[in-house]
């Protein structure tokens, strides 16, 4: 039975120095940061460029991503990718400077808001201009218009029907919106 025991924890560690050897997610990840830095967007609805407003044009981003993909690929993939996305986010939090004690409280907040996002957008494509209005407006305290910020994620949304899922493990792609 220890011996079991043992061959259990060696191929659960090896899963896990496996994974995380995967530098084709960092792909995925530097792709989604560099759609979230697009200062245009955050023109669309604040004047401000504040991290948690950065971090929520994150995860609209990761959101669509995810929606998009799970229709090709296997859940055990997106699931690494989900995984590692959310670890490499973390790494990036701890470096602003949050402490080990604030960054566990903050990262489930994070992650709560990242459902919510996903589960808001899944039926996106069968949703009328007020109602993707309505979810910016739940995320952002903005009491402008969003029309221009729901026109960039329906068509950020077909740029990634456009590409495969292996295009943004292989490289940066150049999002043309």
């Amino acid at each position: 039975l220890l011996n079991e025991q043992l061959k259990i924890k060696i191929k659960i560690k090896l899963k896990k120095i496996n994974f995380m050897a995967n530098k084709n997610y960092i792909n995925i990840y530097n792709n989604l940061v560099k759609y979230s830095r697009n200062k245009s967007i955050f023109s669309l609805f604040t004047e401000n460029d504040t991290f948690s407003d950065r971090l929520l044009i994150f995860f609209f981003h990761f959101g669509f991503f995810l929606k998009e993909y799970k229709k090709t690929q296997n859940k055990e993939l997106l699931q690494e990718v989900f995984d590692y996305v959310i670890r490499e986010l973390e790494i990036s939090i701890r470096e602003i400077g949050y402490g080990d004690a604030s960054i566990n409280k903050k990262m489930k907040t994070y992650i709560n808001s990242l459902y919510s996002i996903l589960e808001k957008i899944d039926n996106w494509d069968y949703h009328d201009m007020s109602k993707k209005r309505d979810i910016f407006k739940s995320f952002f305290n903005y009491d402008g218009d969003t029309v221009k910020l729901v026109n960039y994620f329906d068509k950020y949304s077909i740029f990634l029907k456009k590409n495969s899922f292996n295009s943004f493990l292989n490289g940066v792609i150049n999002l043309e919106i």
